[in-house]
């Protein structure tokens, strides 16, 4: 059984939830305890941060990143989930167009702007998932939500198929860009397959599949090498019975969050409140 508390970067599989992943993990790792960083959808392949046992605390912070994709688009064909499993709904001749087209069309979402949320997805409205009001058939008005999309370009294009790379903030969903795009280009698609191959300073060169872990082999990240891009103390023992009782401390470093050590192992996160420091994340035992 874990008892350090560590993350794992895993390569997610197609045809799978990231539910399906934690459930997994659950049985290899012989811990409940384990939760990840931002859902994939089951098309979809790629980075999924995981944390375990008191790393789930961070699950917040690892969040509130930007991710990047490899996205393909099928052209000429409209599902109800806007991607390759749905069912079709609609569906035309395809259209021809330059690459040059393509890149201005993927040129003009490099901005932020308020994206509609797709009706097959987890979001709640009025407590109810909006999948739930699918699959029940009633109509429902969709929210939009604000995004970024901080880089995009074109990767190839071959008949009916665009593939794309794109770098987009928390809360984006592709299935709904790609909807936009074909929009912009006056056609229709849905999106025929999905890489996250970033999240954050997580890249999938440094991700395992599950098969990899099973076969026991990957790496841990330990708490001090996540939180690598903030600063951190390594404190004394008088200090570390203050931060331990949660003390507040003067911020004297001028930052927003610190991470202290205590013989180089994280104990606690504190976030900056004026002129002091508060307990943000504790992680002693």
């Amino acid at each position: 059984m874990i008892k350090m508390n560590k993350v794992i970067i895993v390569n997610k599989d197609s045809n799978m939830t990231s539910r399906d992943v934690i459930n997994r993990l659950n049985k290899i790792f012989h811990t409940k305890k384990i939760g990840h960083t931002g859902t994939l959808d089951p098309i979809a392949q790629g980075v999924l941060v995981v944390c375990i046992n008191q790393a789930t605390k961070l699950c917040e912070l690892l969040t509130a990143t930007y991710k990047e994709y490899i996205a393909e688009i099928k052209l000429g064909i409209l599902t109800d989930t806007l991607d390759i499993t749905g069912k079709i709904i609609k569906e035309e001749e395809t259209k021809k167009y330059t690459e040059e087209q393509i890149q201005n069309v993927l040129n003009s979402f490099l901005h932020k702007s308020m994206q509609e949320v797709p009706l097959y997805s987890a979001v709640k409205i009025k407590g109810k998932k909006l999948y739930e009001y699918a699959r029940n058939n009633i109509d429902v008005k969709l929210p939009k939500r604000q995004i970024e999309i901080k880089k995009i370009e074109l990767l190839s294009y071959k008949k009916d198929l665009i593939k794309f790379k794109v770098l987009v903030s928390k809360g984006t969903y592709i299935r709904s860009l790609i909807k936009d795009i074909c929009s912009k280009l006056n056609t229709i698609g849905t999106m025929n397959s999905l890489i996250r191959i970033k999240q954050g300073d997580f890249s999938i060169e440094n991700s395992y599949s599950l098969k990899d872990i099973e076969n026991n082999n990957y790496h841990f990240l330990s708490l001090k090498e996540v939180l690598n891009k903030y600063l951190q103390i390594e404190i004394n023992d008088e200090q570390y019975f203050k931060i331990k009782n949660g003390q507040k401390i003067a911020n004297i470093y001028n930052q927003e969050l610190v991470v202290f050590l205590y013989h180089d192992e994280v104990i606690a996160i504190y976030k900056s409140d004026h002129e002091f420091l508060k307990p943000f994340k504790m992680f002693v035992n």
